[in-house]
């Protein structure tokens, strides 16, 4: 008995098909192959951003401290964020703590108004380092968060002071955190931050001594935690997927394309700078040797004094050859010379639109309006 074989129903390109052509186009070769040779390895978060992780940060430092697009976004994160006045909205369910809502109300105004005095002193009770307003702190902890991908405060308590309130807090540069001897990461350690078997943070490892520059000899472990329940290290990131120890910066994303762009722009003044740089040249029919000869022999006292005699001879004969007509002067040229008008030529050559496209680019990457 003879069996009929099911035909295959093929794509439009007549090679695949038509149920894997129908199907998500990204995980296969794409139309005409580009894709093929695109297979990037599925890495976790913590696989793909650690092993540079130090390196990458300090590329972002390096673009806000140097870049004005990096640092004004940065400052459009606060400004947009946090603004001038970081103020408190306090805001109790009273029907939870059985008192009424005007009561609450009342309740509320006393803790914002004491907030104040506290938070926004002008002697930074609440700053350990006596630098920062809580309204600082937050502005701080915004630019932080956005091209370090985290922020680290540390809570304390100061025992020495007479003040109603005690509690403070230390802000810690994420530079800081970091494994205790510069060892790898383990599975219960990664870059600082000691977790336990279900992820969760038990407490970090902050350097004493390696900051701002050099290295680091001596580590502090501070727990998350107190006994108590009290938070003794905070540390704010926004994870992506399960199993993320530390954040990642906003500058990931579109870092090469900025400092391509700084290379660009530098390269675009330096042309600008030269065209602009000579009105007028004279061609001469010196040959390369000889030019070559007083080029690369200007230490040399026998070229110098070649040099001086021959441009002694070129000035002996515009001198002695003043040619004018209607009272201007016409310069006779030297036999073999040419004399060449250079114009400011239009430099842009679609610099303008190739710079605008990228940071329209550089914008979506880093959240801005363009």
């Amino acid at each position: 008995m003879k069996t009929s074989s099911i035909p295959t129903l093929l794509g439009p390109d007549g090679m695949t098909s038509l149920r894997e052509y129908a199907g998500y186009h990204g995980g296969g070769s794409g139309f005409g192959g580009q894709l093929r040779a695109w297979n990037p390895p599925s890495e976790s978060v913590d696989a793909a951003l650690l092993p540079n992780f130090t390196r990458g940060n300090a590329r972002a430092d390096d673009l806000v401290r140097n870049n004005g697009y990096a640092a004004n976004a940065i400052q459009l994160h606060q400004d947009h964020i946090v603004g001038s006045f970081f103020r408190l909205s306090h805001r109790p369910s009273w029907r939870y703590l059985g008192i009424g809502e005007e009561e609450a109300r009342a309740f509320s105004r006393e803790v914002e108004a004491a907030w104040k005095e506290f938070a926004e002193d002008d002697c930074c009770c609440i700053d350990v380092e006596r630098k920062r307003t809580f309204t600082m702190m937050i502005r701080e902890g915004v630019a932080m968060h956005a091209f370090n991908g985290e922020l680290f405060v540390q809570a304390t308590w100061d025992t020495s002071s007479s003040r109603l309130f005690r509690t403070q807090f230390r802000m810690v540069s994420p530079k800081r955190i970091s494994n205790p001897n510069n060892t790898g990461d383990s599975r219960n350690c990664r870059a600082g931050v000691q977790i336990n078997d279900s992820g969760a943070a038990l407490g970090y490892y902050v350097s004493e001594d390696g900051y701002p520059g050099w290295m680091p000899q001596k580590w502090t472990w501070i727990p998350r935690e107190l006994p108590g329940g009290r938070a003794s290290f905070i540390h704010v990131f926004e994870p992506v997927e399960d199993g993320q120890t530390r954040g990642a910066n906003v500058f990931y994303s579109v870092m090469e394309q900025m400092k391509m762009l700084d290379t660009l722009q530098n390269t675009q003044l330096q042309s600008a700078i030269v065209k602009a740089m000579y009105a007028a040249t004279i061609e001469s029919e010196l040959d390369t040797q000889s030019a070559m000869d007083f080029i690369l022999g200007a230490n040399s006292q026998e070229q110098r004094e070649r040099l001086t005699g021959w441009i002694g001879e070129i000035a002996a004969y515009y001198a002695a050859a003043p040619v004018r007509l209607g009272g201007a002067k016409v310069p006779h040229l030297m036999p073999g010379d040419s004399l060449n008008l250079q114009t400011a030529q239009d430099t842009d050559n679609g610099y303008s639109v190739f710079e605008q496209s990228l940071l329209r680019y550089i914008a979506a990457g880093l959240g801005c309006l363009v």
